[in-house]
């Protein structure tokens, strides 16, 4: 049975990857940071645990339970976007943002990617076109920004050191979450789909790929 391992599947789109995914018969496991998101995971029939993604203890509990699983597909999804004002930042909106979206990535990737690299998988982050380098247009959201542009740049690094797993920073869409907001274009359930089959189309490769969610490339 394929396996599935979603970080960061409380709401959004990560819960909709983990609907998405037991409803195709995989093994999912889940994290959520409060005990009612993981028991919610839980009576979905995925095997759920509780994660602080920013709780360096929590992290390395994780390592322990997932010691010996090989995911096909990995997701890192959990992230936030921070402050909707740009300019001069707050000590506490930066740790918070950079904390959740950079730190916890360079906790995780080391412990779950060379589990997907033993079954020649795929390893997702969830990055945003906002990260782009080379494709900038606009700077709002300057500190999410920022904070995406350096999770590109981990996954980047985890390719190099990690062979076997193939690598993908993914842009969502525009989607209709507590983030995206009610006036986006894209359904959860369209952009979860779409991820899918970027990840599933996706040939095995070394060298790390920057895609939408429609698996347009994007220019890092």
């Amino acid at each position: 049975m394929a396996l599935a391992l979603v970080i960061g599947a409380s709401r959004g789109i990560g819960l909709e990857l983990v609907r998405q995914y037991l409803a195709d018969g995989w093994r999912v496991i889940a994290t959520a940071r409060k005990k009612e998101d993981v028991d919610m995971l839980a009576a979905m029939g995925a095997e759920a645990h509780k994660l602080d993604v920013t709780n360096v203890e929590a992290v390395a509990g994780l390592g322990w339970k997932l010691d010996g699983e090989e995911p096909d597909v990995a997701i890192l999804n959990a992230g936030i976007y921070g402050p909707s004002t740009d300019g001069f930042p707050t000590q506490s909106d930066f740790d918070a943002v950079m904390h959740t979206n950079v730190l916890a990535a360079m906790r995780l990737l080391p412990i779950i990617a060379p589990l997907v690299s033993a079954a020649r998988g795929k390893l997702a982050v969830m990055s945003s076109r906002m990260g782009s380098l080379s494709e900038r247009n606009g700077s709002s959201g300057s500190l999410y920004r920022a904070s995406k542009a350096a999770l590109n740049s981990v996954l980047i690094d985890t390719a190099h050191q990690h062979a076997g797993a193939t690598c993908v920073a993914l842009h969502p869409g525009w989607v209709r979450t507590d983030m995206g907001g009610a006036g986006a274009t894209l359904a959860v359930e369209d952009s979860a789909r779409g991820i899918r089959r970027v990840l599933a189309d996706l040939p095995a490769s070394d060298h790390p790929v920057y895609r939408d969610y429609d698996g347009t490339n994007i220019g890092w």
